[in-house]
């Protein structure tokens, strides 16, 4: 079929995002398909450029600001081309980090505890880990032991400010509503933050985990129950710390994960025995229009 691949865009995420676009059109070009790869300008028209394309199907590989908060997706829908991931709604709340928390809280599902700031704008006590509400791939994610290595913009309303959970950290990809093999994240420096996903050699990865068997079944029907709350569709990913007690503590959930070398999607998809062509064209054949 003819497909468009959207990638680029205009967040902190853009060079990421044309990595993760770039494989993916390669991989459905492979399997056969038309595809038009479009990087969608910071200052482009992009409603223009996906109607000039003229796709039957559009494969989302946009990150953060305007390609995973629900704005593409509801472009998509007005102009009725299928499209893969979550739809709008489903977008909006995984981007929002602080609702997304709070709703999770609300149906019992651990999550990391707030850290409220004081009349001047500061953590009422230290260390923290404090990471914008509305960015993907660990963009500013940061763990501040005081006050002098805060951001100069904290505030309640553009960040969250959490108690760092001890722990192991894992990431649990759900792909058509069930979970991959779970992925062990050993950054280290202790932090994975964006340098640790993208820049550094030195994170390992380890898939199968090495966590106990049974807390890779409890963290597989955790991420696969979340990603049901939250109405996501396609192959989101669950980050989670398995905390020194043994509970799966959830920091966050990306509805569109990245497709590049350093990926975890296409980790755990490998480790489940589907290769990457095969998930690009899993990811395809679910494109839908949610509205």
């Amino acid at each position: 079929m003819r497909v468009a691949v959207l990638m680029g865009g205009a967040s902190a995420e853009r060079a990421i995002s044309l990595q993760s676009g770039t494989a993916v059109a390669e991989a459905l070009r492979r399997s056969g398909h038309e595809v038009v790869a479009l990087d969608l300008l910071p200052d482009g028209d992009w409603a223009a450029a996906i109607a000039k394309a003229a796709p039957e199907r559009a494969v989302i590989a946009l990150h953060g600001t305007l390609g995973e908060d629900g704005a593409i997706q509801g472009l998509l829908e007005v102009m009725r081309i299928p499209y893969t991931g979550s739809g709008v709604t489903a977008s909006a709340l995984c981007m929002d980090k602080r609702l997304c928390k709070a709703l999770l809280r609300a149906h019992g599902v651990p999550v990391a505890v707030d850290i409220p700031l004081d009349p001047e704008g500061r953590p009422v006590r230290y260390p923290v880990i404090v990471k914008p509400v509305a960015q993907g791939s660990s963009v500013g994610v940061r763990q501040v032991e005081s006050a002098d290595d805060l951001p100069p913009d904290l505030d309640e309303a553009g960040w969250l400010v959490e108690m760092p959970v001890r722990g192991v950290e894992v990431a649990v990809s759900v792909l058509d509503g069930e979970a991959l093999p779970v992925i062990e994240v050993r950054p280290a420096g202790g932090l994975y933050d964006y340098a640790a996903k993208y820049d550094l050699e030195t994170t390992q990865y380890l898939c199968p985990a090495a966590i106990p068997v049974e807390s890779q079944r409890l963290c597989m029907e955790q991420a696969e129950r979340v990603v049901k709350l939250l109405g996501c569709s396609g192959a989101p990913r669950v980050d989670m710390i398995v905390a020194d007690g043994g509970e799966a503590v959830v920091l966050e959930v990306n509805t569109i994960p990245g497709m590049t070398a350093h990926s975890l999607l296409p980790k755990s998809a490998a480790a489940a025995g589907i290769g990457f062509d095969a998930l690009c064209e899993r990811l395809l054949r679910g494109a839908r229009l949610h509205g």
